[in-house]
C-alpha cells in the first residue's frame, strides 16, 4: 500500500533564496519538528534522523535529481525504498515562491503506525512546510547554498567543460 501526498505553500521570498535555504539540509532540525538531525554524507547522499516523541528512525536518502531554483528529488536508500518524492520551486512574482512537496510513502514498521493515515501524513507535511515558510521569511536570506546539479544520482559539474590548464605539459624523465 502506498500513500501519495502533495502540499504547497506560498513564500514571500525570491525563488533563489528559498531554494538555497532548502539545500541546507543540516538546518532542517531548526524549523522542522519531526527532523532531529541531518548529515550530508556526500552531495547526493544524506543521513536523516526523524521522530515523534520517543520514537526515532534513521535512514539514508539519495538525491536523484537536483536542478538549482527548480527541483530536488530523492528516494530513501534502502533495499526497498519506503518513501520518495520531490520538492519543486516555482517563482510566482519577483519576490514570491511556490514550494510544492510531492511524496510517495509506503508505510511499514513504527513509521507506518505514526503515519497511519494519508490525512495525518498530509498534515505533517503541511505543518513542516509552514515551519519552513516562517523560518525563511523570518531570515529573509539563505544561510548558505549549494548550486550544483544532480542527474540520475550523479553530481554534474557546474561548468559543462572545465577550463584546461594553459601551463605547458613538460616531459618528465
Amino acid at each position: 500500500m502506498k500513500d501519495t501526498i502533495e502540499e504547497s505553500v506560498e513564500i514571500a521570498v525570491p525563488v533563489r533564496t528559498v531554494y538555497d535555504q532548502w539545500t541546507q539540509f543540516k538546518s532542517f532540525p531548526r524549523f522542522m519538528t519531526t527532523v532531529k538531525r541531518v548529515d550530508q554524507v556526500s552531495p547526493a547522499m544524506t543521513r536523516w534522523q526523524v521522530g515523534v516523541g520517543p520514537l526515532r528512525r534513521e535512514f539514508l536518502a539519495e538525491i536523484v535529481e537536483q536542478e538549482p531554483d527548480s527541483l530536488v528529488a530523492w528516494r530513501s536508500a534502502e533495499r526497498e525504498p519506503w518513501h520518495w518524492g520531490d520538492v519543486s520551486f516555482r517563482p510566482k512574482a519577483t519576490s514570491q515562491t511556490v514550494v510544492t512537496v510531492r511524496m510517495v510513502v509506503r508505510p511499514r514498521g513504527w513509521a507506518g503506525r505514526l503515519m497511519d493515515s494519508p490525512k495525518r501524513a498530509r498534515r505533517v507535511v503541511r505543518d513542516e512546510l509552514g515551519h519552513f515558510k516562517e523560518f525563511i521569511e523570518g531570515m529573509g536570506d539563505a544561510s548558505g547554498a549549494w548550486r550544483g546539479s544532480i542527474r540520475n544520482g550523479r553530481v554534474e559539474p557546474s561548468e559543462p567543460n572545465p577550463p584546461r590548464s594553459r601551463v605547458p605539459k613538460w616531459n618528465v624523465g
